[in-house]
């Protein structure tokens, strides 16, 4: 009871941490139009890095059992946001502006506030199938989407990574060692698509074993 409380409570953290940010998203569009875009980081930004470091959390849960979840592919989900977020979006600011941002963090957040909602019924019991459906659903059209914004934000910040020098590492004398971070970013796209395969074919395993016809009796049972 225990544990089960403290994950509704950790739920029920990140679902308002995400539905404030996509309600601000859409009612600084409806009112700013595309002049919303510009400063869609510096307005969201603050909360956004705050429930996607909270998110870690998630793969202590499943290390320490108390979440049944499969590891590798949160944990490869987890990591591609920390990478994008901190990584590459935080530290050009010359990024922030782009409306690449706008497009990912709209996607983040309404796969988040779905899940989250889901999680935080089911934490009590209560399945709505509609609820189930869209939560098993939806992100296996919007999880790809997700992953190409991700690995056009990439692309789009390595010329900023490469005319600042940003993470690059080159030892002097007498070593012969040297890190190009643009290269490490290509290599990592190479990673994010092959990683990208995996996970849509574990989300199709999740929407097979909740919206099967067997586990719809059960829960309606």
């Amino acid at each position: 009871f225990t544990m089960n409380l403290y994950l509704f409570v950790y739920d029920l953290m990140q679902f308002c941490g995400h539905s404030w940010i996509f309600t601000n998203m859409i009612i600084r569009f409806m009112t700013f139009g595309k002049d919303s875009l510009a400063d869609t980081f510096h307005t969201i930004g603050l909360v956004m890095r705050l429930c996607q470091l909270l998110s870690v959390l998630e793969i202590l849960h499943i290390l320490i059992g108390i979440d049944k979840s499969r590891l590798l592919p949160r944990f490869l989900q987890i990591t591609e946001r920390i990478i994008v977020l901190f990584v590459v979006i935080n530290s050009q600011e010359e990024v922030q502006g782009k409306s690449v941002v706008c497009i990912l963090f709209f996607l983040w957040n309404l796969l988040d506030v779905v899940r989250y909602t889901y999680n935080m019924l089911a934490r009590m019991g209560i399945y709505y199938l509609p609820l189930t459906w869209l939560n098993f659903s939806l992100c296996i059209p919007l999880y790809p989407l997700s992953v190409l914004a991700k690995g056009f934000a990439i692309c789009v910040s390595l010329p900023y990574f490469e005319s600042f020098g940003t993470y690059s590492i080159k030892l002097p004398f007498p070593f012969t060692f040297s890190i190009y971070f643009p290269y490490v970013l290509k290599m990592y796209l190479l990673v994010l698509f092959a990683g990208m395969c995996f996970i849509i074919q574990n989300l199709f395993s999740e929407r097979m074993a909740h919206l099967g016809t067997n586990s719809i009796k059960n829960k309606r049972s």
